[in-house]
Formats: C-alpha cells, structure tokens, sequence
C-alpha cells in the first residue's frame, strides 16, 4: 500500500488583541499583555481573561485613559477583581454634560448633644462622631437638585484582615464626602457614567495611595501571545446592557 507524504501547513500566528479608542483628544491602544504589564494593582498574575476583557471594554465605551488612572484594575487572590475610575474622570465627564450646573457636598456629624449636623466641607471636631456623607448636584431643568446621603459603616474601607485602611483611618471625612458626591454625579447622568465607581465605594481591601500618571507603553510588541481560547469580544450595545445589569 502506498503511503503519501504530507506536508503539514505552517501554523499561522494570531494576531495580538488590540482596543483602539479615543479619550479626549489621545489616541489609547489596549491589549490584554499591557493591561496586565502596566494597568493592575496588586497580583497582576491573577486576573482574568474574562475580567481583562470586561476593563478594555469598559475603557472603550466609556472613553477613560488608564494610563493617566481615569480607570485601573484591582486584583488581589482569587477574588473578584474590582473594576476602579479615578475621580477625575467622573469631574471631567460632568463638566462635559451641557446640563450640569455644579454641585455641594460635605458630612453628617452626631454632635456632643444628640443632633445630626449636615455640614458644607469635612470639618468635624474632638468629641463629634462622623456618621456620614451627602451631596447635591445641580441639573439644568431640574426643579430639584440630585441629593445622595450615605452611611459611613457601609462605605468606610478595610484591608483583608479587617483593619481600616490608612486613607480612611487619616481622612475619613475626605473619603465618605467623595463617596456620596460620586454617587450623585452618577444618579444625575446615568447614560454618561454607567458602570463607572470609584475607588472610595468598593470594597476592594486595597490600601489605596495617590499614584502618578504612567507612561503608555508602546504597542508594537511582536512576541505577545493570543489567549488559549478565544475570547467572545461584546459589541458596545452588548456591554452598555452587561453594565447595567
């Protein structure tokens, strides 16, 4: 019986997967490699492909540029990781909305006589408890504004082990004020801040510190692999849906 020889076809590579979108005037380029190289707080080699994806693609639809930390990813374990914007993406993304017209925010103080005080600012003195935070944004058109109150014991932050974590042991008053004025900001433009929360709102058991902006690295890195199964890319409409879900 005769045997033919087979000359196997020379495996083609894949194609690096690539986001390219605009955020402001930057041109931003994505791909799962940089994401993990550059854009993960904590175990970088922990994350994945599904939770990769879903942070490019926040990124895109929402226009933020992580690598001026409008959005980063947070990793730790095998826990869930935590999708996080900065705050200044949600200023920028009100001051872009041509109805919005400002807005007020401070903290809820049990005072030394029983009262709860609603002060404008985070000033809070010896002996006062600190129990919340609220915010008013104001809306063109709107008879009222967008007011949001929250409660400290829900929002305050705390590492694995159950200790406060410094930001919200040194500034509490700073961070709930950011909590209910970021959730105001929210409510009142829903179409244009779905799905974006801020650091001070998850419970990600991350010590967060100020970080400065990195450096976007390039994008032409010839030897980045695809991932061993293919990953099903949503279209916009697909993930504008997955957010608000």
């Amino acid at each position: 019986m005769a045997v033919g020889n087979t000359i196997a076809a020379p495996q083609q590579q894949k194609k690096p997967l690539i986001v390219t979108f605009k955020a402001g005037d930057e041109d931003v380029k994505l791909s799962p490699m940089i994401v993990r190289s550059y854009l993960v707080s904590g175990d970088s080699d922990k994350v994945t492909d599904q939770e990769v994806m879903m942070f490019m693609m926040l990124c895109k639809h929402q226009h933020l540029n992580p690598f001026l930390r409008e959005a980063y990813l947070i990793k730790y374990g095998t826990a869930p990781a935590t999708i996080v914007t900065g705050k200044a993406a949600f200023e920028k993304r009100a001051n872009r909305c041509g109805t919005y017209e400002g807005f007020e925010a401070g903290i809820v103080v049990l005072r030394r006589d029983g009262q709860l005080d609603y002060r404008t600012g985070t000033l809070y003195l010896a002996g006062e408890q600190l129990v919340g935070g609220w915010a008013e944004v104001y809306v063109k058109g709107y008879q009222k504004p967008v007011r949001i109150e929250v409660s400290m014991e829900e929002y305050i932050g705390r590492k694995k082990d159950g200790t406060v974590n410094s930001q919200w042991a040194t500034k509490p008053a700073t961070m709930i004020r950011k909590v209910a004025k970021m959730q105001a900001l929210r409510e009142a433009f829903p179409d244009d801040l779905q799905g974006l929360y801020a650091a001070e709102e998850v419970s990600s058991g991350v010590d967060e510190q100020p970080l400065p902006p990195i450096e976007q690295p390039p994008i032409d890195i010839p030897h980045e692999q695809a991932p061993a199964a293919p990953i099903d890319v949503p279209q916009d409409d697909d993930f504008a849906q997955i957010m608000e879900g």
